[in-house]
């Protein structure tokens, strides 16, 4: 089963300082049929004025997961972490027994676009931690790259759920392959450019939801970008 999301679907939020489309229900936007895939809970993809941001604020027992795509986002956790994350870095936060953070865009004249992801825990009320690694872009170009995992695969950062998270560059003749568990739920969310997944064309935003699939097959791509979750059903 293969189901389409496109782009102009997505919940829409505009404060101003802050544009934020949501691939599932999020604060003010709720759709009964979109409030998650498998343990996967959110993607908002967020745009982010210069000298704006979020302010203190806290979470609790989820992954959270920023991607940086352009500018620069500055994070400042009670955890004691004030960290820059730049394009190519992915950051993992696990909000546990409770975190407060503030999410900032202290570049000037700059815009700053990014993902945020959230993932349902495998376990409640674990401490909470950070953790923070640049993916070249090299390692992505042409090929599904694991940027988290719950065993920190192939230099990924560790995450605390039953999820794995590929991202990937694709350019033309480029062509990549996934083998992915039937049982499982996956997503594939294509960030930008154009890109055919299991035989459907996608432009940025869109993304396909799928169950009872063995294999996720990406071809023809053209100045895209692509994330892959491979996901708990449940």
């Amino acid at each position: 089963m293969i189901q389409i999301r496109r782009s102009n679907e997505r919940g829409y939020a505009d404060h101003g300082w802050l544009k934020s489309f949501h691939s599932f229900s999020f604060a003010s936007y709720h759709d009964a049929k979109f409030m998650g895939w498998g343990n996967l809970r959110v993607i908002n993809e967020d745009r982010i004025e210069p000298g704006r941001g979020f302010g203190d604020h806290s979470h609790r027992d989820m992954e959270i997961i920023s991607y940086v795509l352009s500018g620069e986002l500055a994070h400042k956790d009670s955890m004691g972490n004030i960290k820059g994350i730049p394009p190519g870095d992915v950051q993992r936060m696990s909000a546990g027994t409770g975190v407060v953070h503030s999410e900032f865009n202290h570049a000037q004249g700059q815009q700053t676009h990014f993902l945020q992801i959230w993932i349902t825990p495998q376990s409640t009320g674990i401490q909470p931690g950070y953790e923070q690694k640049t993916i070249p872009f090299i390692d992505k170009q042409g090929k599904l790259r694991c940027v988290a995992s719950p065993d920190g695969e192939n230099g990924s950062v560790k995450m605390h759920a039953d999820a794995k998270l590929y991202a990937g560059l694709f350019e033309g003749a480029q062509t990549a392959s996934l083998a992915i568990d039937p049982k499982r739920k996956a997503y594939v969310h294509l960030i930008k450019g154009s890109l055919e997944v299991n035989g459907h064309t996608l432009q940025g935003g869109d993304a396909l939801m799928l169950a009872d699939e063995s294999n996720i097959s990406i071809r023809n791509g053209h100045d895209a970008e692509v994330l892959v979750f491979d996901l708990s059903p449940n």
